[in-house]
């Protein structure tokens, strides 16, 4: 191939990748835009050409990404789902058997998903699912399949790990990152009022301690004393 094809396909090739890097950027600034839009009018009020105009396209680029409203929503919604997993995940993934004090490491990790918990955009995830549940129960699948089962599922992997090297005593790991969940997030629908109050890390660890002691008097090895 002589020189000058070579840097007509290089160019091609450059302006194809171009057009799909725009494509999935636009794609993405729509998901971004729709939530926003969604979380702040509802599916009902929220209109394409709003959505359209927050995203700064066109309309009728965001049907030919979509299709309809009612599936940009679907996709809005798994795009959330799939952020949150990766930050409670990234939490997770601090639980580990390396590390010589327990308590500590079980209230950081509680600590970080208790941000986690109350970072805005979960807060408006959870709004946006209790106000249009009845109208899309498919909605809280997305929710479950592609983040909540998944979070939990790493916990008490992560549990069952600390339970064979005897730091644990969980004869069913996953009721145990059930529970776990539970005491750290039960309080703070109220304590942070759905969302409009911002709790400070104070209170959020404060949180974290609380549910970590509990947690131990139920799941320490039976040998152990937990204060």
């Amino acid at each position: 191939m002589s020189l000058v094809w070579r840097a007509v396909a290089y160019a091609v090739g450059m302006s194809r990748a171009v057009v799909a890097r725009g494509r999935i950027d636009k794609r993405q600034a729509i998901l971004d835009a729709a939530f926003t839009v969604f979380a702040r009018a509802g599916y009902a009020q929220a209109g394409v050409d709003m959505i359209a105009a927050e995203a700064g396209v066109a309309k009728a680029t965001v049907y030919s990404h979509f299709g309809d409203k009612e599936n940009l929503l679907r996709e809005a919604i798994a795009v959330s789902a799939d952020q949150a997993l990766a930050d409670n995940l990234a939490a997770v993934d601090q639980l580990t058997d390396r590390g010589t004090d327990l308590r500590a490491t079980l209230e950081g990790v509680g600590l970080r998903l208790l941000q986690c918990y109350c970072d805005d955009r979960s807060w408006a995830l959870r709004r946006l699912l209790s106000a249009e549940i009845n109208q899309f129960p498919d909605l809280l699948d997305i929710i479950h399949t592609r983040a909540s089962d998944r979070i939990t599922e790493a916990l008490a992997d992560r549990l069952a790990r600390l339970t064979v090297v005897g730091h644990l005593h969980t004869p069913d790991p996953l009721l145990a990152a059930e529970q776990f969940f539970a005491l750290l997030c039960g309080p703070m629908d109220k304590r942070a009022r759905l969302g409009t109050r911002r709790v400070p890390n104070a209170e959020l660890r404060a949180l974290s301690r609380a549910a970590v002691s509990t947690f131990l008097q139920a799941f320490a090895p039976k040998s152990t004393e937990t204060a």
